[in-house]
């Protein structure tokens, strides 16, 4: 991993974002739009690099923007967890340790991610700069719990085979549909609704 950019500049598409991002913020409260801000610019980062990520530069671009001193954007952006401040793999692996998750296996989720994805563990990010992984709190899916992040999308109801399944599709560059890989609805038990079938 390479370390941090001398310049940053917004590009088209975060510009476009930005111009209509601002203007929902009355006048003289701009320094409201951080954290969207924030975001476009690690979404630029992902376009342009591979690597989703917030570097110091860009901080100090988005602090000018909104008239902020730059310690305010530094604080919110190592505040939130979904700001990643150091250069992440292509894929972020987010796996819940939190309770439910727990229960349900994500043991095993986290230890299909370390085998198929050539990760030590948290904080790892792979050899061949595909993946890092990261252990998040609760992330509201425990119904259908254990599951993994992956940058932003949902996958649901794992094991350690599906797991393997889903990072093994990753580096041929496929992108799994995010949900449950049970195929289970939304929130419905296993195997379908037990309830209101009938008219």
């Amino acid at each position: 991993m390479s370390d941090e950019p001398t310049s940053f500049a917004f590009d088209a598409e975060a510009e476009a974002a930005i111009a209509k991002i601002i203007p929902r913020y009355p006048e003289g409260k701009q320094a409201s739009a951080v954290i969207p801000l924030l975001y476009q610019v690690q979404y630029q980062m992902g376009r342009q690099t591979g690597s989703a990520w917030v570097p110091r530069i860009a901080m100090d671009v988005v602090a000018e923007r909104l008239g902020m001193a730059p310690i305010r954007v530094y604080e919110v952006a190592s505040f939130y967890f979904m700001f990643n401040l150091k250069k992440m793999g292509r894929y972020h692996l987010q796996v819940c340790g939190t309770t439910p998750c727990w229960l349900r296996g994500s043991d095993e989720v986290l230890r299909a991610c370390r085998d198929a994805g050539g990760l030590k563990g948290y904080g790892d990010s792979s050899a061949d700069g595909l993946f890092t992984l990261s252990e998040v709190e609760c992330m509201g899916a425990c119904v259908n719990a254990p599951m993994l992040c992956i940058d932003e999308d949902y996958h649901e109801d794992l094991n350690y085979e599906r797991t393997v399944a889903l990072i093994e599709a990753l580096k041929r560059g496929e992108r799994p549909a995010p949900g449950s890989s049970i195929g289970r609805q939304t929130s419905a038990p296993e195997g379908g609704p037990i309830v209101l079938v009938e008219g």
